[in-house]
């Protein structure tokens, strides 16, 4: 399966986790590494246009392209399985303590979760620590632009 992600150019080949691990975000607390990815292109543009400030065009970027072989078990949770809350901005420490359980376990490397931007469509997290993460590659990285009528006031 191949997943996306979008990131300035200089961190085009860090599949760390450690942006998320500094900051958080809806699906980790922070200390804890997690790689966000979405199910497509379009989806990876509408979730950094949403945590974009309005006016303000975001440059150098990139689009990751990532494959995650198929021999890789996926831990899927769909919106009936989780809280009330799950999808609240800004976003529920409910959601942060299910990413946070994802990653100790350590039972999948991959969890598919809603997308709160875009109804019926999936975002990707991944554990940079499991073991499996070792066969999660990089396939190709290239420069990628922002429609400017996204950000407009």
């Amino acid at each position: 399966m191949i997943v996306y992600r979008l990131a300035k150019e200089k961190y085009k080949h860090d599949l760390s986790g450690k942006g998320a691990e500094i900051a958080g975000g809806r699906w980790n607390s922070a200390g804890h590494a997690m790689l966000y990815t979405s199910e497509s292109r379009a989806l990876c543009t509408a979730e950094i246009a949403v945590h974009s400030p309005l006016g303000i065009l975001p440059k150098d970027y990139c689009l990751i392209s990532i494959e995650i072989p198929d021999s890789i078990d996926i831990k899927d949770l769909t919106a009936a399985q989780l809280p009330e809350d799950w999808a609240s901005v800004p976003h529920a420490v409910s959601t942060q303590l299910i990413g946070d359980k994802f990653l100790k376990e350590g039972k999948y490397a991959v969890m598919k979760v809603p997308s709160v931007v875009v109804p019926g469509d999936y975002n990707y997290l991944v554990n940079p620590l499991h073991d499996a993460f070792a066969r999660v590659k990089v396939k190709k990285t290239e420069r990628f632009s922002f429609d400017k009528r996204l950000f407009v006031r």
